[in-house]
């Protein structure tokens, strides 16, 4: 039984931000909705994840509306577009080396600019509907899937019908569907022809689906999800839009920490440092949208995967938008819920841009941006810092300390997207982790005081709220990434370097 949730570089980059390690993509939680929407204008594509698991012909998908779609406006997408999204915004694990503190050539060497690249049909009303006060407004096949939309006057004549007519929802589902119905929304309705399904080792494979439509309201009906939450659930929602970020208009907002140093430790299991984290960020705020990315969709700084190209945009969107592949802004929001937390529709609005988790280590060690900071321009995301001090000998008279690059004498390691595993066997976090254990620093704003250091008082905690700090904002020689690039340095100082999350 499913009732789905919803249902190249352009301009010179700036400082090298890490030599990639780890990311907490969607594989790290268990009951986790992955969702991409683009949007332009009053236009809004939505690109659905299909993690349905079981006998085909038990699969149901409802999803709310605001107009009529035809036939043109449903297609199906290659489910590794998701995995390439994710890895792209989740967060990520960076490591730094101090350099030869006798070793002159690197200050010369990061401060090396890399030059610029080329960017790179009307149906009658079905029999029996009208009994229900159910019309049907278009009906047609995209790839598997048997589409019908619906309008309907009563919410139990909808629920009675789409019984009627062997459609396997949830228990309960009219008290859910009501307020739709009575605000005039339209439904997507969606069965599997198994006929037409892909199998692979014995199990149903079903493909994700895109709808787009034009309203001028900018919402993800989520309600509908709720029919089929057990526990906790993680709501992963990726918007691309024009030059602009989002955030939620009608729950309260908050960043993820960022710039955070950590112990060596973490990269053994990222994943359940980061739920930590998160959990931190959320507790005693239940109804609270975490933002983790907004960052230019073709531009990433350190790049866990290349940058979303413009066949990919055209995938997610663009070509039904007009064909522009450039510019577009991609923030994540995470929220978790349960059941009684989730009350209300996920309505969106533009929210002015961010700048956070940048820059290289200071020569102490610190990190500047680890709270959001306004700016010009959209370079946020979650990073996460592990440091090695130098351990070698010094044979110069006057060392200079606190350098940080890349490690010693080692070869660029191949790039891997931190999103590969999603899909993969996932386990659930107990949510047990210490995270006064695994970060190397306090976060006062979140209440969290390293171990060492946990007899001291700590400050009170506050909610996270962008700062207005304009003399961190420029950074100007250690800035990661402040305009679209494919990737800062790339080649030159940028290696990305995987390490399997230790799972149970």
């Amino acid at each position: 039984m499913m009732l789905p949730l919803l249902l190249a570089l352009s301009s010179p980059a700036h400082a090298f931000c890490g030599f990639y390690v780890s990311g907490a993509d969607a594989s790290l939680y268990n009951n986790a909705t992955m969702t991409v929407l683009m949007r332009d204008g009053t236009r809004t594509v939505l690109s659905m994840q299909n993690s349905y698991q079981g006998p085909p012909e038990d699969f149901a998908m409802v999803v709310p509306v605001p107009v009529v779609l035809q036939k043109e406006n449903v297609k199906t997408l290659p489910p590794e577009i998701f995995s390439r999204v994710d890895s792209l915004a989740a967060p990520r694990l960076v490591e730094y080396w101090e350099t030869d503190p006798c070793q002159q050539l690197y200050l010369e060497t990061l401060k090396m600019r890399s030059g610029p690249m080329p960017p790179p049909m009307p149906v009658a009303e079905g029999a029996g509907a009208g009994d229900f006060g159910v019309t049907i407004e278009a009906q047609f096949e995209v790839a598997e899937y048997d589409v019908v939309i619906l309008s309907a006057k009563d919410s139990g004549g909808l629920d009675a019908w789409l019984r009627k007519e062997g459609y396997n929802i949830p228990q309960g589902a009219e008290p859910v569907l009501r307020p739709y119905v009575e605000a005039g929304t339209k439904f997507f309705v969606a069965k599997v022809d198994v006929e037409k399904v892909t199998f692979q080792n014995g199990a149903a494979v079903l493909s994700p689906l895109r709808v787009h439509y034009d309203s001028k309201e900018f919402s993800l009906p989520v309600r509908l999800g709720l029919l089929n939450s057990e526990g906790e659930q993680d709501l992963l929602v990726h918007i691309l839009a024009k030059g602009q970020r989002y955030e939620v208009a009608n729950y309260e907002n908050a960043f993820i920490p960022t710039n955070i140093r950590v112990t060596n430790g973490v990269r053994d299991d990222f994943g359940d440092f980061y739920d930590a984290l998160f959990r931190k960020t959320v507790v005693d705020k239940p109804k609270t949208v975490v933002t983790e990315y907004a960052w230019d969709a073709s531009s990433c700084d350190p790049c866990p995967t290349p940058a979303l190209n413009p066949g990919e945009l055209a995938t997610l969107g663009t070509d039904v938008m007009g064909g522009e592949a450039w510019g577009w802004v991609l923030t994540r929001l995470h929220y978790r819920y349960t059941s009684d937390a989730l009350g209300e529709d996920l309505v969106f609005q533009a929210a002015p841009p961010m700048v956070g988790g940048r820059g290289t280590p200071d020569p102490s060690g610190e990190l500047r941006e680890q709270q959001p900071q306004s700016s010009s321009m959209n370079n946020f995301q979650g990073r996460y810092v592990i440091l090695h001090p130098w351990e070698g000998k010094i044979t110069c008279e006057n060392p200079q300390r606190g350098m940080w690059g890349g490690p010693p004498d080692q070869p660029m390691p191949d790039p891997m997207a931190a999103g590969a595993r999603l899909g993969a066997a996932a386990k659930a976090s107990d949510g047990k982790a210490n995270l006064p254990a695994l970060v190397d620093q306090d976060i006062p704003w979140i209440g969290v005081v390293k171990a060492a250091e946990a007899s001291k008082p700590s400050a009170p905690p506050s909610t996270l709220t962008p700062e207005d700090d304009p003399d961190d904002v420029e950074l100007e020689d250690s800035q990661c990434g402040a305009v679209p690039g494919a990737g800062g340095l790339a080649g030159l100082l940028l290696a990305l370097v995987a390490v399997a999350r230790r799972r149970m």
